[in-house]
C-alpha cells in the first residue's frame, strides 16, 4: 500500500475552504480504509497494513472530532442566525439531519475503532467490510449534505466579518493563536456590564400553566427540542458538602418521569460525595434560545442497580470505556498517564464491559419547580410550585 500524502490546507480566512479541505482528507481516510480491507487477506497486519490502520485511526479519533465542532458549535448556529426565508426553512429541515449523522458516524466508528486497534498493533488482521461500508457510506452521503446545500449557503450569507469569525473559531479549537481583540478594545469588566438583551418572545401566565410541574416541564422540554435548542437536555447540578460550601457543574439529564430527574456519573466524584455529605441539591435548566429557564430542587437518591445496569449498556462503548478508566474527579499526573489509562481498559474490557460498582444514578425527587420565562425591561415571570406533605402541588406567582 502506498502512503497517502497530505495537501497543502488553505487559509483560515478561508473557513469554507477548510471545511472542504477536510472533506478532503476524510475522502483520501476513506479511500485507505477500503485499500486496507483489500490489502488484509493477502498481506495480513504486515508493515504497510500497520501504518495505514494508524493513520485512519488517528484522523478519525482526533481531526474528524474538530470537524464536527466546527459545524455544531460554529458554522450552524452561525446560519441560523442570519438564514431568512427559504434558507432557513432549508436549514431548519436539514440541521438535524447533519447532527444526527455525527451521531451515527460516531456510532459506526465504535465497531472499527477495536478492529483497527487491532490492526495497527499487528495482534490481528481482521477488518469487517460490512462495516467499511456502512462507514464509508455515511460519511460520504453526510459530505454530499453539507457540501450541496450548507457550504454555499454560507458562502452567499456570511460577510467578511463572519468568515473571519467562523475562521478565528477553528483556529482556537486547533490551538492555534489568534488575536480576537480589535484595537483599543474596551476593558473587559466594562465590556460585560455592559452586556445587555431585553427578552420579549413568549409570557407566562398562571391560567396557561398545567396543575402538575412534571408536564408543564415535558411540554416546555418538547418545545425546546422542537425548536432546536442546543443541548436541551444540559443542567446545573448544584451540591453543598458537609461544610455547606456550595459547587456547580454542568451535566446531561437522561430521564425525567413522575419520580424525578435522573443523570449519570460516577459515585466516587466530587459531586456524590457531596451528596452522601448533604442529600439535596438543586437543578437549572437554561433555554437561551426560547428565553427560558426552569430551577429544580429536591432530595437525591441512588437509581437502583438493574436501571443503572440498562443505561450503562445502552452507552456507546468508548463511553463506557471511558467511565470504567477514570476516577472522576481524583488528581491524575497527566493526559498521558490517562490517556494510558484508557488503552489498558480498551485492552481488557472487551466488547461488552460490565458497569462498575463506582458508576451509577441519581434521581433528584423534586420538592419545588420554578419556571422563569424572559420579558421585556427585566419584568420577567416566575410561577412556582412546591410539593405538599400529601404529594400534591401548589403553585404561585413571584415577582421578577
Amino acid at each position: 500500500m502506498t502512503p497517502l500524502l497530505h495537501d497543502t490546507a488553505p487559509d483560515f480566512d478561508q473557513p469554507i475552504a477548510v471545511l472542504k479541505h477536510c472533506h478532503n482528507r476524510i475522502r483520501k481516510q476513506l479511500a485507505t480504509l477500503d485499500k486496507l480491507l483489500a490489502h488484509l487477506p493477502e498481506f495480513g497486519a504486515d508493515e504497510q497494513a500497520r501504518q495505514a490502520a494508524q493513520a485512519v485511526l488517528t484522523y478519525f479519533e482526533k481531526a474528524a472530532q474538530l470537524h464536527h465542532d466546527d459545524e455544531e458549535q460554529d458554522l450552524i448556529p452561525m446560519l441560523r442566525a442570519v438564514a431568512q426565508g427559504d434558507d432557513a426553512a432549508t436549514l431548519q429541515a436539514l440541521a438535524p439531519v447533519i447532527l444526527q449523522d455525527h451521531k451515527d458516524m460516531d456510532a459506526l466508528w465504535q465497531d472499527l475503532h477495536e478492529q483497527l486497534t487491532a490492526i495497527a498493533e499487528g495482534s490481528a488482521a481482521v477488518l469487517s467490510a460490512s462495516a467499511v461500508q456502512r462507514f464509508c457510506q455515511r460519511y460520504t452521503a453526510h459530505m454530499e449534505r453539507e457540501e450541496g446545500t450548507m457550504a454555499p449557503m454560507a458562502m452567499r450569507l456570511f460577510s467578511p466579518e463572519q468568515m473571519t469569525q467562523l475562521g478565528q473559531a477553528m483556529q482556537r479549537r486547533r490551538g492555534i493563536a489568534t488575536d480576537t481583540l480589535p484595537p483599543q478594545a474596551p476593558a473587559i469588566g466594562q465590556a460585560v456590564a455592559d452586556l445587555r438583551k431585553d427578552y420579549g418572545q413568549a409570557s407566562l401566565n398562571e391560567t396557561d400553566v398545567m396543575d402538575d410541574p412534571m408536564l408543564q416541564f415535558t411540554q416546555w422540554f418538547e418545545q425546546a427540542l422542537k425548536a432546536e435548542v442546543n443541548e436541551p437536555n444540559a443542567m446545573s447540578v448544584a451540591t453543598v458538602d458537609a461544610r455547606g460550601r456550595p459547587s456547580s457543574r454542568i451535566v446531561l439529564v437522561k430521564q425525567f418521569d413522575e419520580r424525578g430527574f435522573t443523570w449519570y456519573t460516577n459515585y466516587g466524584s466530587r459531586k456524590a460525595e457531596e451528596l452522601q455529605d448533604n442529600p439535596y441539591a438543586a437543578l437549572l435548566f437554561f433555554w437561551s434560545e426560547l428565553e427560558r429557564q426552569v430551577r429544580i430542587e429536591g432530595r437525591v437518591e441512588r437509581t437502583s442497580s438493574e436501571e443503572s445496569d440498562r443505561y450503562f449498556r445502552s452507552r456507546p462503548l468508548k463511553s463506557r470505556l471511558s467511565a470504567i478508566a477514570s476516577q472522576q474527579s481524583a488528581p491524575i499526573g497527566s493526559r498521558a498517564e490517562l490517556e494510558q489509562n484508557y488503552e489498558q481498559v480498551a485492552q481488557q474490557a472487551g466488547d461488552d464491559p460490565a458497569r462498575p460498582e463506582n458508576w451509577g444514578g441519581f434521581r433528584l425527587v423534586p420538592e419545588r419547580l420554578e419556571f422563569w420565562q424572559g420579558r421585556r425591561s427585566r419584568f420577567h415571570d416566575r410561577i412556582v410550585y412546591e410539593r405538599q406533605e400529601d404529594g400534591s402541588w401548589t403553585r404561585q406567582r413571584l415577582q421578577p
